[in-house]
């Protein structure tokens, strides 16, 4: 009789676990679309996000924030990347290859998800130096940079480059828009430099990582004597062309100073609390 019990299954091994049981919410995080500043145009055709228009992400959640506040990411300052790698959906996007401007448009709209749309800052008058307190509206953006002006002498690769003809020694280099890896290394340069009371060469430093050729030249030793000796009239035609080709969201609001009533017009400071409301 035991025999037969054990062929039809009615005898339970003791130490078998019961499967867990779904959640009863069923709730699923929602999701929305972000429109990239750079609308996809500033990626090499390999990457994820080449000729796309926006990028999916989902709501804040607790985890989120966790992330967020873990002092050891915070002190490593791969808090922000982390969070933004776990918020985008397509996982084949890495923060470190995100332009600075589609990755600052990502962080806006998850701290509205998040916190909703108003930012209280404090901003500092460039009159007096007093710290007001002021409010923004973080749905109230503009989109900017991203052009291209041919009388400029300059235009798009497909590979998201950009060649421009300088003006000065009528060369024609390649340059690059700066991703979020360049944006932590050029902080961890003068981060290493104002520590170790080393010269703050932050212009050259940029430079070398933006421009990729030179004449066609690749090689790193040629283009960074290059850079070091360029002439100040193709140097300052860079940074005019960068500002032009540079995609990015701002958020402007005029400030009437509460001291002096100086008014001037400021951009939203990305500042510790930005994350951290008051509430």
């Amino acid at each position: 009789m035991s025999r037969n019990k054990n062929r039809m299954g009615s005898h339970r091994p003791e130490n078998v676990e019961a499967p867990p049981q779904a959640s009863p919410l069923n709730f699923v995080t929602p999701t929305e679309f972000v429109e990239l500043p750079s609308q996809g145009k500033g990626y090499a055709d390999d990457h994820p996000l080449y000729n796309e228009d926006t990028v999916e992400i989902r709501f804040m959640t607790a985890k989120d924030e966790d992330i967020l506040t873990s002092h050891t990411l915070l002190k490593k300052g791969l808090a922000v990347d982390r969070f933004i790698q776990n918020i985008i959906v397509d996982k084949r996007i890495k923060p470190e290859h995100l332009l600075i401007g589609d990755k600052n448009a990502i962080l806006i709209a998850a701290r509205v998800s998040g916190y909703g749309s108003t930012y209280e800052a404090t901003v500092t008058c460039g009159n007096c130096d007093t710290n007001n307190r002021i409010s923004f509206d973080l749905t109230d953006t503009i989109l900017t940079g991203n052009e291209v002006h041919e009388d400029l002498k300059m235009s798009r690769n497909s590979d998201g480059t950009f060649n421009v003809t300088l003006p000065f020694t009528k060369y024609t280099v390649t340059v690059r828009l700066l991703t979020g890896a360049d944006e932590t290394y050029l902080a961890q340069y003068m981060t290493n430099s104002r520590k170790n009371k080393m010269p703050e060469n932050l212009m050259t430093s940029q430079f070398k990582r933006m421009i990729t050729s030179v004449e066609g030249y690749t090689d790193r030793a040629v283009l960074d004597e290059f850079i070091e000796n360029m002439p100040t009239a193709d140097s300052r035609h860079i940074r005019f062309v960068n500002r032009l080709i540079t995609p990015n969201i701002e958020i402007k609001k005029t400030l009437e100073c509460q001291e002096c009533d100086h008014e001037q017009e400021v951009d939203v400071p990305f500042g510790t609390d930005f994350f951290w409301p008051d509430r």
